[in-house]
């Protein structure tokens, strides 16, 4: 469980160094996202050994509903992300539509994954996503919602997200993880 508690931490500070300590980022100039990467690159790698090392506590498992939702949150959870990269509606609504989607699949695991190596994966990652947001607004907080995006974007996004869900439902199937039930 170390190993997970580690690599949650690790990976919040890494992205919480540049407002924790902005002129130390900025003194380490572009060599610093080298930094960075490496540091993110090191808290993946140790929360997926520390998860699949960890035990704990079972506290409930996966039910046709709950994974019905999952599926609805994480399809949702990929627009989202979409959605950032191309500037649509979404974009516009959202301030931080990329960390919203970030949050909701962090919500989407722990609805179908109730015991506590989950619990501290993804409730990790869920409590840093909801910090980042209130940190930048703190930062920043006067926001200008992007221009308008084509309705063509609009499509792309929803079929890119339909097409990346189905590749992650793969790779999830291919681990042995059926995300359908």
């Amino acid at each position: 469980m170390i190993l997970l508690v580690l690599g949650v931490l690790l990976w919040a500070g890494a992205h919480f160094f540049k407002r924790i300590a902005p002129a130390r980022r900025a003194a380490m100039g572009e060599p610093g996202k080298g930094a960075v990467s490496l540091a993110l690159v090191a808290a993946v790698l140790l929360m997926i050994f520390g998860y699949r090392m960890a035990e704990g506590a079972f506290f409930w498992g996966r039910s046709p509903a709950l994974t019905g939702i999952n599926n609805l949150l994480m399809l949702g959870s990929v627009y989202l992300f979409a959605a950032a990269g191309m500037k649509t509606r979404a974009a516009r609504m959202l301030r931080h539509p990329q960390l919203t989607g970030f949050a909701l699949w962090c919500a989407a695991h722990l609805l179908v994954n109730g015991d506590t190596p989950s619990f501290v994966l993804w409730g990790g990652l869920l409590i840093w996503a909801l910090l980042e947001m209130a940190v930048i607004n703190r930062a920043e907080p006067v926001w200008t919602p992007p221009a308008p995006a084509p309705a063509r974007k609009e499509i792309m996004a929803v079929v890119g997200a339909v097409v990346v869900f189905a590749a992650i439902a793969a790779v999830h199937i291919w681990l042995g993880y059926n995300p359908f039930g």
